[in-house]
């Protein structure tokens, strides 16, 4: 475990880098999606101004913006060097590869996509999953090849 602030490079050994991991990733999820909810507002006058200046098509975004807004925010948390968003850090968790390889900008988009797809399909799964497989990995954590664990 690593209780500074440098990443945790490869999964660790030990279980109690994974005690209370799911209800800190819960908290997490929703700090995050009030952080990307408020991260829609400037983005939306962007858009707005875009718009005006592509005569209209710009608007086009509108639809799409909270999407995109998301995938910037993860991609780019998550495929940094603390391997966390800020929702993840303020929990004191990150998350890892199993192969010791850090997370980068594509797998922690494609990590983002597979939770909306298999949330939208599972929704009481994911998190009951949690709670039976070993260090309560979620079932997009299993097809990734990442786990989270506690960085405090």
């Amino acid at each position: 475990m690593s209780f500074d602030n440098t990443p945790v490079v490869a999964a660790p050994e030990d279980w109690r880098a994974y005690s209370g991991v799911l209800s800190r990733r819960v908290f997490a999820f929703i700090i995050d999606y009030m952080m990307v909810l408020l991260l829609c507002i400037p983005a939306a006058v962007v858009v707005f101004f875009l718009g005006i200046i592509t005569l209209g098509l710009g608007f086009f975004l509108y639809p799409a913006l909270f999407v995109i807004v998301a995938l910037l925010y993860f991609g780019l948390s998550l495929g940094s060097s603390a391997q966390a968003s800020p929702g993840m850090r303020m929990m004191g968790i990150a998350i890892v590869r199993l192969d010791g390889r850090r997370m980068d900008f594509l797998t922690a988009v494609v990590h983002m996509v597979l939770f909306w797809i298999l949330n939208s399909v599972l929704t009481p799964l994911i998190l009951l999953a949690g709670l039976f497989i070993d260090r309560s990995r979620l079932v997009h954590d299993l097809l990734l090849g990442t786990v989270v664990v506690r960085t405090t």
